[in-house]
């Protein structure tokens, strides 16, 4: 048997209300030191030995978390069905379990009841729960025990599965077989199995660990030569020069220097692999809008800036009257105070190519902590 758990939603209906900083996918929730996901695929190792463990993720998530972790990873589609079509290219046993990592909370006693079901007509079995609540659809009322409510994890025959995924759009796995005319067989399911789909639902994740408080260190360093005829940006403020910067994109060696210094802090490559300047489509791309990409990333990925501290290497300009403008301007960019941000200046002492007034370089190091999600609860 072969386990397929997607985990390649945006969270927007459980993060999307939240302030810019906090808005982490929920399946990045860091339980000590590990991410919600590998804590639901850790438990379901545990329990069970699959031949293979497929965790659906998105293409972003994809290029962070590929050979990162001891799991096999593929990456999402538009949707549901299309995740799980990806993900069952990669099974070859009869059988697979579908689950989601939102279905945080493993319960033993149903996946016993979905092997005790299987037998040799059914192509599904899934759990469902019935509502205890009086029902109503529009103006009239419903007999509530024709309602099932479906929960995963679903036990598929993967074949029947397969085809049946081709046939549309389908929000879980009994309903695609079912679609088809396949045989479901319905078993009890559980509370503990309820959706974390919204911000108000991590009540239910309180007893979980807090995250762990440890600090990460990133460094960036970037270098630009001058070039005539430009404008010049630091740190996203026009400074008033003759010269510009030869670069790719705007040239800001500031915003440049600090987002390598995130992504080294998050283990995330460098900028040059996120931003290649041989793709014209980041040819004078606006620096501001590369930091944002990827400290929106890092925020997903369930990380906050503690402080960063930012040096500019200059014989010229001079950067002492542009320093608080620069430090404000970032603050803000980054959803931080002021006071988180600092910005030195140096000179070379009129030594090698920065002492020549051929161009600036900028030394930067940030401290980075998981978001600590327990303080929305």
């Amino acid at each position: 048997m072969s386990l397929i758990i997607t985990a390649a939603g945006n969270s927007t209906r459980f993060c999307s209300h939240l302030p810019p900083k906090h808005r982490i996918k929920k399946q990045w929730l860091r339980i000590g030191q590990i991410p919600l996901w590998q804590k639901v695929a850790d438990d379901w190792k545990r329990f069970y030995d699959f031949e293979k463990i497929i965790l659906v993720v998105s293409k972003e998530d994809f290029d962070y978390v590929d050979g990162f972790y001891d799991y096999d990873f593929v990456v999402g589609g538009d949707n549901r069905t299309q995740s799980v079509r990806n993900a069952l290219q990669y099974v070859q046993t009869p059988l697979v379990l579908v689950s989601d990592v939102a279905r945080w909370n493993l319960d033993e006693g149903v996946y016993l009841r979905l092997l005790d079901a299987l037998d040799d007509i059914s192509d599904c079995i899934a759990p469902y729960l019935q509502l205890p609540d009086t029902i109503m659809y529009g103006d009239h009322y419903i007999d509530r025990d024709l309602i099932k409510i479906i929960q995963t994890p679903q036990l598929c025959r993967t074949e029947k599965l397969k085809f049946a995924l081709l046939k549309g759009d389908f929000t879980d796995e009994s309903s695609a077989i079912k679609a088809l005319g396949g045989k479901i067989t319905y078993v009890k399911g559980s509370q503990k199995l309820s959706k974390l789909t919204y911000q108000d639902d991590m009540i239910v994740l309180r007893e979980l660990q807090n995250p762990s408080v440890e600090i990460f260190v990133g460094n960036g360093f970037d270098i630009h030569p001058f070039e005539a005829g430009k404008k010049m940006l630091l740190g996203g403020v026009v400074i008033e020069s003759d010269l510009g910067f030869k670069a790719h994109s705007d040239g800001d060696v500031v915003l440049h220097a600090l987002t390598d210094a995130i992504l080294g802090a998050i283990g995330g490559g460098d900028i040059g692999e996120w931003f290649p300047d041989t793709d014209q489509k980041h040819k004078n791309a606006d620096s501001k809008v590369l930091l944002k990409q990827v400290y929106d990333f890092a925020i997903s990925i369930g990380f906050e800036l503690v402080n960063a501290d930012i040096t500019i290497i200059a014989q010229t300009p001079k950067i002492a009257s542009y320093k608080s403008k620069i430090r404000q301007n970032i603050a803000t960019m980054l959803h931080m105070q002021n006071s988180r941000i600092n910005i030195k200046a140096t000179t070379t002492e009129n030594l090698g190519f920065i002492g020549r007034k051929e161009g600036v370089a900028v030394s930067v190091s940030v401290n980075m902590k998981f978001i600590n999600w327990k303080e929305e609860i």
